[in-house]
């Protein structure tokens, strides 16, 4: 018999029998010492699955997800009832465990001693891969510590479709997630998101949408944008343009959004900014719809002079 087979077998036998009546049982067998041995300091671990599910068509799983699920014998969920619709759709029948981030400090050390104990466990979330932007990060953590083999099943990724999709580049990218909401850690990452050269990507609920569109142009400037909505659903959809033309067509958005800024090459164009007079600086952030205060405020910086001296300059515009 195969070790792989012969490992799953005595799993099985494990779940019912006591574990030193199966040891002396396959001793007695003079099975090889050095696997039996193993299997026992490894206590009959179990495995942790991080499943990707649909991020709104049901039909976007694998079916080695979808065997996954089946086989698993415990599936921790962000919601259990969002999962339900999909384990239905299936007709999987497993038992179910909420799992989000408002509790997952507390089911991570709960979930982790089930796999200790030779049970094995699918994570997912409401939509697409677990652990960007969802639950799933801090539970391969423990698990890597407790050297509990964590195996991930590929499927949907929003940030990844939206990307193919969006028209910009995608050699390389960078992925921020939801913004936060304080204003001073918001205001970091906008300075930080500026230094990049590359796609940037960021979630966004459809209530704040208006508002950090309204950022990135304070923040950042007029650039190209793509907006990814409710993508995969019938009302998917694709909108481009700069910044402050989307902010006028979102004006009351609906869906699940993402954003995805061009800064590809911007670094260059700041730089020929930078060596430009005051003057023609003023014209072109103003083109790019900046306030006159921020402007002033940019031209100081790239000039390395002071805010006042600058202002001096613009007082009749």
């Amino acid at each position: 018999m195969h070790e792989w087979i012969f490992h799953n077998y005595l799993k099985k036998i494990y779940k019912i029998f006591n574990y030193k009546i199966i040891i002396y049982l396959l001793r007695k067998e003079r099975r090889n010492i050095f696997f039996i041995n193993k299997i026992y300091e490894n206590k009959m671990n179990g495995k942790i699955y991080l499943v990707a599910t649909p991020i709104g068509n049901l039909e976007d799983i694998t079916f080695r997800a979808i065997n996954t699920l089946k086989e698993v014998d415990l599936i921790a969920a962000e919601d259990t009832r969002h999962t339900l619709k999909l384990l239905n759709y299936y007709e999987i029948s497993k038992p179910l465990i909420s799992y989000h981030r408002h509790n997952e400090d507390i089911k991570t050390d709960f979930l982790i001693e089930k796999v200790l104990n030779g049970e094995n466990i699918a994570i997912v979330t409401d939509a697409g891969t677990p652990g960007i932007s969802d639950p799933g990060e801090e539970i391969v953590k423990s698990a890597i510590d407790k050297n509990i083999e964590v195996i991930p099943i590929p499927g949907a990724c929003a940030l990844v479709n939206a990307l193919i999709a969006s028209g910009l580049n995608t050699k390389q990218f960078g992925f921020y997630g939801f913004l936060p909401i304080n204003k001073k850690l918001r205001k970091k990452i906008f300075e930080k998101i500026l230094k990049e050269n590359k796609t940037i990507i960021i979630y966004e609920a459809p209530h704040k949408l208006q508002k950090t569109l309204i950022d990135i142009l304070e923040n950042i400037g007029d650039i190209n944008c793509v907006i990814a909505k409710e993508l995969t659903k019938i009302h998917e959809k694709f909108v481009r343009g700069k910044v402050s033309e989307l902010i006028e067509i979102f004006k009351e958005p609906k869906g699940e959004f993402i954003i995805l800024l061009d800064l590809n090459n911007i670094q260059e164009e700041e730089n020929d900014i930078e060596d430009k007079t005051p003057e023609e600086q003023y014209e072109i952030y103003k083109k790019q719809g900046l306030e006159k205060k921020e402007i002033i405020k940019i031209i100081a910086k790239n000039k390395k002079v002071s805010k006042n001296e600058i202002y001096q300059l613009f007082i009749e515009k």
